[in-house]
């Protein structure tokens, strides 16, 4: 019972501030009117969910972390052929490989290439595993509610359902593939992709930030009075609680520039726990009431931001380095490049989570 009321609350803290994290991304994306396909709590994989205006919510079947898949996030140079790709598709309503490169005049490696980033971009939707033939098809269309207002206020057709798979007027397959270009997250300015990058840092940062004033403004703290030792109940001003956010969240970044410090490397690692010691001290802090949960999330969710500011891909910060680095060079970052560096990141963060994981057995399950 012990170790499913630890894994109860580490699901809450960990899902919870995945969630914000996540939706700080999402409602960044779609504020500037960029598609995106999934809004997932768990790692890619088999998942259950229900479909919203084009996104699909859900949960995979290992929920730990999570991901919104924002459109057009891919890097390196655009493939030449989408237009025609694109077109095809649309006006056969389901096409392979083989015959959208017959209808764009090129090769098989191309039209593969091309109707991927269209995948990628939502345009299309990627082959079925029951396909004879690889095959790509238009996906479902389902008008939302504000197409209908617009719709009936201007006296316009309401714009009917189409099921995936259906073929499409394409009378001009430049403004088709101009539409589509404009939902995608490349098709952004610099300021408008850094806001969606860093968003979900943002927002649990301000979660930390809502809790700190929470506790100590709202709900208060006893605290002894030097004078005359006895305690009494105080309840701090709302600046007064997020001074103390930023007095925490200061404390919390220059632990973790300790990381790039020799001298201090070794000491930030031991001090730092994996999900395992999470799970344990979750259990403990909730035990202890709601008071001490709400700050326990409050630090894990400065935790999580700021780690995921770290220049290191695929993190947050790491995608926002490459952001910069094409502004200044007025460059696409070639994508085998991006391959590679992101998976020596992924690489370097196994190795840290393989150390602490161990560290935290010691710590937590054999109490060394």
């Amino acid at each position: 019972m012990d170790i499913l009321y630890t894994v109860f609350c580490a699901a809450v803290v960990i899902g919870f501030l995945v969630f914000i994290h996540e939706g700080g991304h999402y409602l960044a994306a779609r504020a500037f009117k960029v598609r995106v396909t999934e809004f997932m709590i768990g790692l890619p994989g088999p998942n259950v969910g229900f479909t919203r205006n084009g996104t699909k919510f859900g949960l995979t079947a290992i929920p730990l972390g999570g991901y919104a898949r924002v459109c057009g996030m891919e890097t390196g140079a655009m493939s030449p052929h989408l237009e025609g790709a694109l077109a095809s598709v649309y006006r056969r309503g389901a096409a392979t490989m083989e015959e959208v490169a017959h209808d764009c005049g090129i090769d098989d490696e191309d039209a593969y290439e091309a109707l991927e980033e269209l995948v990628e971009w939502g345009s299309v939707t990627a082959p079925k595993r029951s396909d004879e033939f690889n095959t790509y098809r238009t996906p479902a269309f389902e008008p939302t509610r504000a197409q209908r207002v617009f719709a009936r206020r201007h006296c316009a057709c309401v714009p009917e359902a189409v099921e995936e798979g259906s073929p499409r007027d394409v009378a001009d397959p430049s403004a088709l593939f101009q539409s589509e270009y404009r939902q995608q997250y490349r098709s952004l300015p610099f300021w408008k992709r850094s806001v969606i990058v860093l968003a979900g840092i943002a927002v649990n940062l301000l979660f930390a930030m809502l809790a700190f004033v929470v506790i100590y403004s709202v709900i208060g703290v006893d605290v002894a009075n030097p004078q005359t030792g006895g305690v009494v109940h105080y309840n701090a001003t709302p600046i007064q609680s997020i001074q103390a956010g930023f007095v925490y969240i200061g404390a919390v970044f220059e632990a973790i520039l300790g990381l790039f410090n020799p001298a201090t490397a070794a000491q930030t690692v031991s001090e730092s726990t994996s999900i395992v010691g999470i799970a344990v001290m979750s259990a403990d802090f909730f035990a202890q009431g709601f008071v001490d949960a709400l700050f326990f999330m409050a630090a894990i969710s400065v935790s999580l931001g700021l780690m995921n500011l770290l220049p290191i891909p695929p993190l947050d910060g790491g995608r926002f380095l490459v952001e910069v680095i094409q502004k200044v060079t007025r460059r696409e970052v070639p994508m085998k490049v991006m391959g590679y560096v992101s998976m020596a990141g992924m690489a370097l963060f196994l190795c840290f989570f393989v150390f602490m994981l161990n560290q935290d057995i010691q710590r937590f399950v054999l109490g060394g």
